[in-house]
């Protein structure tokens, strides 16, 4: 009991941390539970502590969308700032919905390619953050719409567990002219419906072999998961704005590695 406590607070510690940086909380998650030997029916665990990171991203922004929304009656800036978002989204559903059954069964059991693209994923971060274009929009909901659908296409690259989701978004981004603070207003911003309708999705695909008996593993990492991922959303954007991705960089490299060299020796 007092194991599997550790390793379910272990891993939610581990996807609060990780899902709103772009350092891949999947990868670091599958990771994690091949080397710890974790791995619940129907992935219900894994699934559910993502609702924790969700949840506490919409009490950081509720107040603001609560906003849009009851401005979107009579502004056409508010509608167009929702309709923004929900173009982003759009490239994930049709991906998501066409190629879910090879990404669950083929790509999420590949621990060296989730190895391999979180250090690919790394180099890609420390040059972006060097030659990205200088910025010409550093408004989050204020981008061109055909921008907006160009993110959402980057973000179906984090499929590929190990990408990451926001570090998809925020280098396509960045690279469209978005500023390094905006881009990442962004990427959290499209994840609510993204996160929210994957987690769905999965939860009604695997509906038949969905295990909540462990209720007390699940609430651990459910509630470590949103305290965590809380701070996370906090402090995440004052950094980006000071100091920029590099250091997310250095860490999937580092990561990556040490977990190609583990998967190398056997472990």
């Amino acid at each position: 009991m007092e194991n599997t406590t550790f390793i379910a607070a272990l891993l939610g510690l581990l996807e609060g941390l990780t899902e709103f940086l772009p350092v891949s909380s999947t990868g670091h998650l599958l990771l994690a539970g091949h080397f710890l030997g974790f791995e619940s029916e129907g992935k219900t665990f894994e699934v559910v502590i993502q609702l924790g990171a969700i949840l506490a991203l919409t009490s950081v922004y509720a107040a603001m969308i609560t906003r849009l929304f009851l401005r979107a009656r009579h502004d056409y800036t508010a509608r167009r700032s929702i309709v923004s978002v929900l173009l982003a989204f759009l490239p994930a559903v049709v991906v998501g919905l066409l190629a879910h059954d090879f990404i669950k069964t083929v790509l999420f059991e590949t621990p060296v390619l989730i190895a391999v693209m979180l250090i690919l994923g790394g180099f890609v971060l420390l040059v972006i953050d060097r030659i990205a274009p200088a910025p010409v929009h550093h408004d989050a909901l204020g981008l061109p719409l055909g921008k907006s659908l160009a993110i959402g296409v980057f973000q179906c690259v984090a499929m590929i567990p190990g990408v990451s989701r926001s570090g998809a978004t925020i280098v396509g981004a960045l690279l469209l002219g978005v500023e390094k603070r905006a881009a990442a207003e962004f990427s959290f911003l499209l994840s609510l419906p993204t996160m929210g309708a994957a987690v769905a999705y999965d939860l009604f695909k695997s509906r038949e072999v969905l295990d909540f008996g462990a209720i007390w593993e699940i609430a651990i990492g459910f509630t470590v998961a949103f305290v965590t991922a809380l701070l996370v959303v906090r402090w995440v954007l004052n950094f980006i704005s000071r100091n920029g991705y590099a250091l997310f960089g250095w860490w999937r490299i580092i990561v990556g590695t040490a977990a190609l060299l583990a998967l190398y020796l056997g472990y």
